[in-house]
């Protein structure tokens, strides 16, 4: 009697960590999916954005743009992530917000008051920083084949452990466990 007790018992139980496993792979299938989805909303979110500057640009707007010395810290702000996205300095891992200053032709000074008004990332080091870990998010995704170590020069960090560290910090999991979550649920 104690013994079918038993196996009824460890039936139930087995039962239970199927379920258990199967409830964790769900979780883990969601998690990337509202990572996606959160991302896609992003970039239509930015996109409806560049699409209002560009706009205002076609609209006579293109010589104030150019002038280096613009008193309207939305347009310039624009004009730095329309250069930004363009050229994609922030790729090379040297780029420094001093070599951005320099790419606008404005001071430092300047670029710092543009920053702690005008971006939600207070700081060109922080802005320049949110690129390359967008930058190495996409790789991750999309170059499966990457090296971790290749991930991170192609995005613009100095280092792997630097690469590690920032997407650590921004999604709660490596590198390794990010991609490890996206291709489960291949």
């Amino acid at each position: 009697m104690q013994e079918d007790r038993l196996k009824q018992l460890e039936s139930e139980n087995a039962a239970l960590r199927e379920e258990l496993e199967h409830m964790r792979n769900e979780m883990l299938r969601l998690v990337s999916h509202n990572l996606n989805m959160a991302e896609q909303l992003e970039e239509n979110t930015e996109l409806c954005r560049r699409v209002a500057v560009a706009r205002e640009l076609l609209d006579g707007n293109i010589e104030r743009q150019r002038n280096a010395d613009l008193k309207d810290d939305g347009q310039l702000m624009a004009m730095i992530e329309m250069r930004v996205e363009k050229e994609r300095p922030h790729l090379k891992s040297d780029f420094t917000p001093t070599d951005l200053a320099r790419m606008l032709d404005i001071s430092m000074e300047r670029l710092n008051r543009l920053f702690r008004k005008q971006s939600r990332f207070r700081t060109p080091e922080g802005y320049i920083d949110n690129l390359r870990v967008l930058a190495a998010l996409r790789l991750l995704r999309e170059k499966p084949q990457y090296t971790i170590a290749v991930v991170a020069e192609e995005a613009g960090f100095g280092n792997v452990r630097t690469l590690q560290r920032r997407i650590q910090e921004v999604i709660g999991m490596t590198p390794v466990e990010y991609r490890l979550m996206l291709t489960r649920d291949l």
